[in-house]
């Protein structure tokens, strides 16, 4: 399947420029909580103001920023202007404790650090980045929009220098469902190229207004919600963290058209009536975790609008794929390519027909290739492909279908079990809010499935959760084959994950769940 390979020319500081000269005081992003907020123009300034700082502070091009921000307006701006300044903003959790903290300024060495927490800044012992007032030298000149860039450009041999310039980044660690994290680095060019096609496929306008509870520190929100809605001149509505309490009347007095979501919050959203329902609402997307069919219908149901699942990775800037605006997507789908070319590769690393499993390939303007660290080469080919790590199939349409993880797959004696198939049949039963399937060790077969799934609500006595324990077992009878079927399921009340919502299914296989797999220390990141 094929996508556009090479991003058109332009930046991130000419796109901002370029808004807020066509919208002005219109808002962009506004708080959920705090009723603050910043218009077009507002973000150019604020953009332009972080230029000016690095370059007074002489932070070299493509130097680490770490940006530690907890508010999410502030989060925002301090992304895109370090980004547009030409350097390389390194996003934290900003509820991380301070030892995590210090374990990632050990990995990257960041050359500064933009914060909003005095104490966390002088425990990380990185220097703070100074502002710098607007009407200073350096401050003047950014004014222009990183003009003194261009000016300098005009002398003799800037055509070399220019060459020689790299534009802004972003490094991530990725999050991980296996273990240690590795370190990725996308550049703006790709950033930009992915946060065109998402707002190309969703149709984002300037009338579209989306909410994004997730994770800023996250590809997805970064990508997804706001480097989308500004390409497509749009408003966002951010929050740090999702709240029901009073969702929808939220949405609806912020008069929001789209809703950036994973599947946890799909989940939450299809157990409840919607007591008021944005008026000009126009669809929900999922991602950064398979979404269950189940949960789809319910909650597109319980909103009134489609449910559109993709699925995407930090390699990839994000979005691979994404299901039709209408909803006509195939059941158990995630879309097709919508950002990257996907390739679907046999055992022989030959593409396989339609309709067969194998591993998932990726290729595109998007997608990196290679580690910032240097880890994991072997995932990359010589022309260009990425393989995933997941595990999947096309159909004669081209909508892909994922079937679980090369290294999630369960051998039962030799029969290949695909956990998703079976926490399908768990999480459609009304009973269950959410199921993973892992391989448990066996001695004679190698590996036996098992399942853990937790309910909508908690069993209250012993014969209730004996009830919902026959009940599941009774429905794996009735809808899987033998050797498919869990050898245990165990009802719990949280499951091991990340912030995004993607399930950390090697520690489910420890036998105690509170002492997970040690996970090694990785080397540092080096540097540009």
């Amino acid at each position: 399947m094929n996508e556009e390979r090479v991003p058109p020319a332009g930046g991130l500081a000419r796109l901002v420029t370029t808004r807020a000269q066509q919208h002005g005081q219109r808002s962009f992003l506004e708080d959920a909580q705090g009723g603050r907020g910043l218009t077009f123009a507002q973000l150019a300034g604020t953009v332009r103001q972080r230029a000016a700082a690095l370059d007074a502070a002489a932070i070299p091009d493509r130097a680490r920023v770490l940006i530690d921000i907890e508010d999410p307006v502030h989060f925002c701006a301090a992304y895109l202007g370090v980004i547009a300044a030409g350097r390389c903003a390194v996003p934290v959790n900003p509820l991380a404790p301070v030892a995590e903290l210090t374990r990632t300024v050990h990995l990257v060495r960041p050359a500064v650090m933009i914060g909003d927490r005095a104490d966390r800044v002088a425990c990380s012992g990185v220097p703070p980045l100074r502002s710098v007032p607007s009407d200073d030298k350096a401050g003047a000149a950014a004014h222009r929009g990183r003009e003194p860039r261009a000016e300098r450009d005009r002398r003799p041999g800037a055509a070399a220098h220019r060459e020689q310039e790299r534009p802004g980044s972003v490094l991530l660690l990725t999050s991980g469902s296996t273990g240690a994290p590795k370190a990725v680095e996308l550049t703006e060019d790709r950033l930009l190229h992915v946060a065109r096609a998402v707002a190309r496929h969703h149709q984002l306008s300037p009338a579209d207004r989306g909410f994004s509870p997730l994770p800023l520190f996250h590809i997805n929100a970064e990508v997804v919600a706001l480097l989308a809605s500004l390409q497509a001149g749009a408003a966002l509505l951010v929050d740090r963290r999702f709240r029901w309490q009073g969702l929808w009347e939220k949405l609806a007095e912020h008069d929001v058209t789209w809703i950036n979501a994973v599947p946890a919050i799909l989940t939450m959203l299809a157990e409840f009536p919607v007591p008021v329902r944005p008026p000009r609402l126009r669809f929900i997307r999922s991602a950064s975790a398979p979404l269950p069919m189940a949960v789809r219908q319910r909650a597109g149901a319980r909103a009134g609008v489609p449910v559109v699942e993709s699925y995407g990775m930090t390699e990839a800037a994000s979005q691979i794929t994404a299901s039709p605006l209408d909803g006509s997507a195939p059941a158990g789908s995630c879309g097709r390519p919508a950002g990257a070319e996907v390739e679907v590769r046999g055992p022989g690393g030959c593409p396989v027909p339609a309709g067969t499993t194998g591993q998932i390939w990726i290729r595109g303007a998007g997608v990196i290739d290679g580690y910032a660290d240097g880890r994991a080469a072997e995932r990359f080919d010589a022309r260009g492909w990425l393989s995933t790590g997941d595990l999947g199939y096309l159909d004669g349409d081209g909508f892909l279908f994922l079937t679980g993880r090369s290294d999630d797959v369960i051998n039962r004696g030799g029969e290949l079990l695909y956990p998703r198939e079976i926490e399908e049949v768990l999480i459609a039963d009304s009973a269950v809010r959410d199921a993973v399937v892992v391989g448990r060790p066996d001695p004679i077969l190698g590996q036996v499935p098992v399942a853990y799934v937790i309910p909508v609500r908690g069993p209250e006595t012993a014969a209730g959760l004996q009830h919902l324990l026959d009940t599941l077992g009774a429905r794996c009878a009735a809808e899987l084959s033998r050797f498919k079927r869990p050898e245990a399921i165990y009802v719990v009340e949280d499951l091991p994950g990340v912030a995004t919502g993607k399930i950390q299914r090697y520690r489910l296989r420890q036998p105690d769940l509170r002492q997970p797999d040690p996970v090694p220390a990785p080397d540092p990141v080096p540097a540009p």
